[in-house]
């Protein structure tokens, strides 16, 4: 699902947040399949949109997460999880959305630690929802 934005401000906060929420997503996927049985790997995609899947296997369980997804909701509000667990390659649709402007200083510059425990928290959440044995 991709971002549409309500004003030029919103997307100039949208690309300030990205690339760091990308980097925290990342490192914190790392540190939790450090600490559990499911093992991780990365797939390229081209469509809808380029991006990555994290590809979750446990035996004969397999879970995909779009990272971008999940990169959205760490840096929108209200931002439509369902497409976090669910990859639909398909469908192109668009959701209007809000940056979550906590995550931004009073300097206007990235609030590392607010990012970091957002990104923290849903990280832990997907891991948290995996299928159990």
């Amino acid at each position: 699902m991709k971002p549409k934005f309500k004003t030029a401000l919103a997307w100039e906060q949208a690309q300030l947040l990205m690339q760091p929420a990308f980097i925290r997503v990342i490192d914190n996927i790392r540190k939790q399949l450090d600490e559990s049985s499911w093992q991780g790997t990365y797939q390229e995609i081209q469509t809808p949109y380029p991006g990555y899947l994290l590809c979750l296997t446990q035996g004969d369980r397999s879970v995909r997460v779009d990272l971008w997804s999940l990169c959205f909701q760490v840096c929108f509000l209200d931002y439509n999880p369902a497409q976090i667990q669910i990859v639909d390659e398909t469908e192109e649709t668009t959701q209007e959305i809000e940056v979550d402007t906590s995550l931004i200083d009073e300097t206007g510059d990235v609030d590392w630690h607010r990012l970091e425990t957002k990104t923290q928290q849903l990280v832990k959440e997907i891991f948290a929802n995996l299928p159990s044995n």
